[in-house]
């Protein structure tokens, strides 16, 4: 009896007995696999047909400028001369002076309100927040014209005595800038930013506060030494989405920019970037070599955002490899 009860012991329990194919669909393993593996390949199916067409709608284009396409400033439809320079740096400068406004409000907000406001004050802006992300992006180009551009004219003289001694605030200041893009981008991206960072925040295991307080720290050495650098690839990751986010702005964008194909250092200067280009002017490209340029110019635009978003992706990983080391 001993020696039976041993055996029985180290076998173990029987292992369930293997299910056959048609009992596997019957159950929607095999169902539900085959649906997200379709729902997850479309959207590589769909990301190589965009590229596909971009690449061979933009073959005359690439065939006769090349790579000297993106380093040429002079944009002639007339004698079908193209280069996509100023674009590139309209959309680099308006997205940059974006994140330089944006990102101090959008995390400073998102600390509040994940750690600091009282819950109901919480829930409340969030929800204002929320709404904000879905305005459609001409009513902030509307509010832009009718309401930042006479603001910053008024503010023009107290920007230029602050800060006229830089080339960057120098010149004439006509309204429409790439001052006046900037700071309407950075209202648009501010709530994406708010957003993530702050669920990330909150994500923040409660262990992490707790220990920090129980050391001694105040309720804000606690959120700025642990809370935040734990969440920081998180962070990261939503500013570079709010970034990406910006690169591709199109309407608002139009409308306060200046539409001016010309690279100036002032930022008070009017300027154009590439979505802004594309949809102003392709309704209006008659010739084969016009609309094969705008098209390449959405294939740039197209790898500035896949560049962008790469670029977090890494971030985000190196920060969580960072962080569980």
């Amino acid at each position: 009896m001993a020696a039976t009860h041993t055996t029985l012991a180290k076998s173990g329990p029987m292992p369930p007995p293997a299910r056959t194919l048609a009992q596997r669909l019957r159950a929607g393993d095999q169902v539900a696999h085959g649906i997200t593996l379709a729902a997850a390949a479309s959207i590589l199916l769909i990301t190589a047909l965009l590229v596909f067409e971009l690449y061979i709608n933009s073959t005359e284009s690439r065939a006769k400028f090349g790579w000297s396409f993106l380093i040429t400033q002079t944009w002639d439809p007339v004698a079908d001369e193209y280069g996509a320079l100023p674009f590139i740096y309209g959309t680099l400068v308006s997205s940059a002076l974006a994140l330089l406004i944006g990102v101090p409000l959008g995390v400073g907000a998102a600390i509040f309100l994940a750690e600091l406001a009282p819950p109901k004050i919480s829930d409340a802006l969030t929800f204002l927040i929320e709404l904000l992300a879905a305005v459609p992006s001409v009513i902030y180009g509307l509010l832009g014209i009718f309401v930042l551009v006479p603001i910053l004219r008024v503010a023009e003289p107290s920007i230029r005595a602050l800060l006229g001694w830089t080339p960057l605030f120098q010149g004439p200041f006509y309204g429409v800038s790439l001052f006046s893009a900037g700071v309407v981008l950075s209202v648009m991206i501010v709530p994406f930013i708010i957003s993530i960072s702050r669920e990330v925040i909150r994500a923040v295991p409660a262990d992490q506060r707790e220990a920090a307080l129980a050391l001694g720290a105040t309720p804000w050495e606690a959120t700025w030494d642990v809370v935040v650098p734990y969440a920081k690839s998180g962070i990261l990751g939503s500013i570079f989405l709010a970034l990406a986010r910006s690169l591709g702005e199109t309407m608002a964008v139009t409308m306060v920019i200046g539409n001016d194909p010309k690279i100036k250092a002032s930022l008070f200067a009017p300027g154009y970037s590439i979505a802004a280009v594309v949809a102003n002017e392709f309704t209006e490209a008659t010739g084969q070599m016009y609309t094969s340029a705008l098209i390449e110019l959405g294939l740039v635009l197209f790898a500035l955002t896949i560049i962008i978003n790469g670029l977090a992706r890494a971030l985000v990983a190196t920060g969580s490899m960072g962080g569980k080391a």
